[in-house]
């Protein structure tokens, strides 16, 4: 396997400090780091991204998930694995991935249900993290970044 290119952020230097900026910005709103690292797996799984699956099972269990709840998070609706807080962070980061799926992106169903769980910073929180793995799966996706070529801290 071979990428097209390097991933566009890695070469536009502006562009990667704006993104690791927003990045860093969005896990400021209070939601645990491993809810973060769950979103991030979950969404990238979704669109594809083997580079940011393999990242974030790797950061997700550094920052102390399971195994367990690692290999089942493509399940989590059929897993008694998570709680009900990280389900309605799971469901709102699937309608934000999946937006164009619906004519509702995100049903209020799926709003209210996470506006439960999550205050107003926090739901910002979450949607920016859920937007800025969206876009690091878009950039590596479209230059077929392989899985395992980019290190992390």
């Amino acid at each position: 396997m071979q990428a097209r290119m390097n991933n566009p952020a890695f070469i536009n230097q502006d562009a990667m400090k704006a993104l690791m900026a927003l990045g860093e910005a969005s896990h400021k709103g209070g939601v645990p780091h491993a809810v973060h690292e769950l979103l991030h797996l979950r969404v990238s799984q979704i669109n594809g991204c083997g580079v940011c699956v393999d990242m974030h099972g790797k950061m997700a269990r550094k920052a102390g998930e399971t195994d367990e709840r690692l290999f089942s998070v493509a399940a989590w609706r059929d897993t008694p694995y998570f709680t009900e807080a990280e389900r309605a962070a799971l469901a709102l980061a699937e309608s934000v991935t999946r937006i164009a799926d619906r004519g509702d992106a995100v049903s209020d169903e799926v709003w209210n249900e996470a506006a439960r769980h999550y205050d107003e910073d926090q739901l910002a929180s979450l949607l920016l993290s859920i937007s800025t793995i969206n876009v690091w799966n878009r950039l590596n996706a479209s230059v077929r970044m392989v899985a395992g070529s980019v290190k992390w801290g």
